[in-house]
């Protein structure tokens, strides 16, 4: 998608942001990623935020202590970010770069970060394991990880629910994309099961999986939802229920934290786990 897309998208993006749904994205993902980055220090974390957009998820974590890079090529996005972060008094803890996931200039590309986001990125990218792998590359041994991506298991559920339509069901069975008016383009939809795998064969030994919204897309009543009471009840839910089974599996989406291998090895099978023969090498070489 050209950047423009994005650019002029912004104010949609924003409201949908504040909407009920959106702020459970917000809420429940920090909720999911607290435990994490306590066990790994008490400090500031450097931080790398890709495809981070107006910076909904680094203005969250800059407010906390955190140092957040943002990088995105929508300037209207950046522009936003900058902004939000002025508003939130932590300007000096989050810079802004305009770059393309794929090209990330060097001095972030091997930048040895303590956490590196990537939130929403895959539905938009035609290749999730490098994308993963840019990830995965911009962190420092034993660092963590976080993606979000859309749950593909979730879409025959929600057509069910809002359209009560069996053929519409039964088409979204199998659908590898769902449309978003919202930037009018095809997002790309994901299991866990599969990212999992990706995950670890790139060298993550530890994965968690959660669920974002686990019920707010199958109440089908919207307005009641905007009720800050109710509101305050259902986001209660959602974080109680994301690491649940079998709840996280049918989420709309997917949210993944793994931690990246202290030491990397060689000879890794495609499920991520290692075969006899394989040595153990010092990450530092890789």
């Amino acid at each position: 998608m050209a950047s423009q897309s994005f650019d002029q998208g912004v104010a949609a993006w924003q409201d949908w942001q504040e909407a009920p749904w959106g702020r459970l994205r917000y809420a429940v993902a920090e909720a999911d990623l607290a435990p994490h980055l306590a066990e790994s220090g008490s400090g500031p974390m450097r931080v790398l935020d890709l495809g981070g957009g107006d910076g909904g998820d680094a203005v969250r974590l800059a407010v906390r202590g955190h140092h957040v890079t943002v990088v995105d090529y929508a300037p209207a996005m950046l522009a936003t970010a900058t902004r939000r972060a002025a508003e939130a008094g932590v300007a000096d803890r989050i810079t802004c770069v305009q770059a393309d996931v794929g090209s990330l200039p060097v001095e972030l590309a091997g930048g040895g970060f303590d956490v590196v986001l990537c939130h929403g990125l895959l539905p938009y990218t035609p290749d999730e394991e490098a994308t993963i792998g840019v990830a995965l590359g911009a962190l420092r041994a034993g660092g963590l990880v976080s993606v979000i991506a859309m749950n593909r298991h979730s879409e025959a559920l929600r057509s069910a629910v809002r359209t009560m339509d069996p053929d519409t069901v039964l088409r979204a069975l199998d659908a590898p994309t769902v449309h978003t008016g919202m930037f009018d383009t095809e997002l790309r939809l994901h299991t866990a099961e599969e990212l999992t795998v990706t995950l670890r064969t790139l060298g993550c030994d530890e994965v968690h999986h959660y669920g974002i919204r686990v019920f707010c897309d199958y109440i089908p009543d919207d307005a009641v939802k905007f009720d800050p009471a109710y509101y305050a009840r259902l986001e209660h839910l959602e974080i109680a229920t994301a690491g649940r089974e079998p709840y996280r599996h049918t989420a709309r989406l997917l949210h993944l934290v793994a931690r990246r291998e202290l030491v990397a090895r060689r000879d890794r099978r495609p499920d991520g786990s290692q075969s006899r023969s394989g040595s153990a090498k010092s990450s530092s070489t890789q």
